[in-house]
């Protein structure tokens, strides 16, 4: 009986601006532990020094603060653009969804923290990418022929000259994945320590 009545409410469709709030949350706090917890894991298990108490502790901290993040900006994203769809007579309109973006951004995205800059990269990246097909997509212009070689050539060599150069200005877990490959490459003592483990 109560799963018919549940079964009936999340079905009726005057509830189904609101109960997609609902799922909002829930698919952002599973996807962002999702993304999160296995790149903590390695990252925790390859690169953080300490106790594996500590690291555990680390791993969890950080998948919940992922999960957290995710499942509030798509709250927030989703209850502006629900607002302000109410506001204009039911009717959406292209900057709302930039908008609603802009304020879940600052409120939760806002703190420089590690994890929140993993995310805004990630997602900055993808959109300069975005941006970059967009007057091809729009028929602005034609279609340029290999210019991934130019781009990935020039980001490559961007990278580590700021990594030989300028070190302190670039992400810390980028810091110390290049460190790794890069400068723990240079020293060993013995077989042991040349091909098996890197200290």
């Amino acid at each position: 009986m109560l799963s018919e009545t549940a079964a009936i409410f999340v079905n009726e469709p005057k509830y189904r601006d609101l109960l997609q709030i609902v799922k909002g949350f829930r698919n952002g706090a599973v996807y962002g532990a999702k993304v999160r917890f296995p790149h903590a894991l390695v990252m925790a298990f390859l690169f953080r020094e300490g106790s594996i108490k500590e690291k555990i502790i680390w791993i969890f901290r950080a998948t919940k603060q992922h999960s957290r993040n995710l499942a509030l900006f798509v709250t927030i994203y989703k209850m502006t653009m629900y607002m302000q769809k109410k506001l204009s007579g039911d009717k959406e309109y292209s900057s709302h969804a930039f908008l609603a973006g802009l304020i879940g951004g600052y409120f939760v995205f806002g703190e420089n923290n590690n994890i929140n800059q993993q995310i805004v990269l990630y997602v900055f990246a993808r959109i300069m990418i975005g941006l970059a097909k967009l007057p091809v997509a729009r028929k602005i212009i034609d279609e340029p022929r290999n210019t991934f070689p130019i781009f990935a050539s020039l980001t490559w060599g961007t990278v580590m000259w700021l990594f030989r150069h300028e070190r302190n200005v670039l992400q810390p877990s980028l810091q110390a994945s290049m460190q790794y490959l890069y400068l723990d490459s240079n020293n060993w003592s013995s077989i042991k320590n040349l091909l098996w483990h890197n200290k």
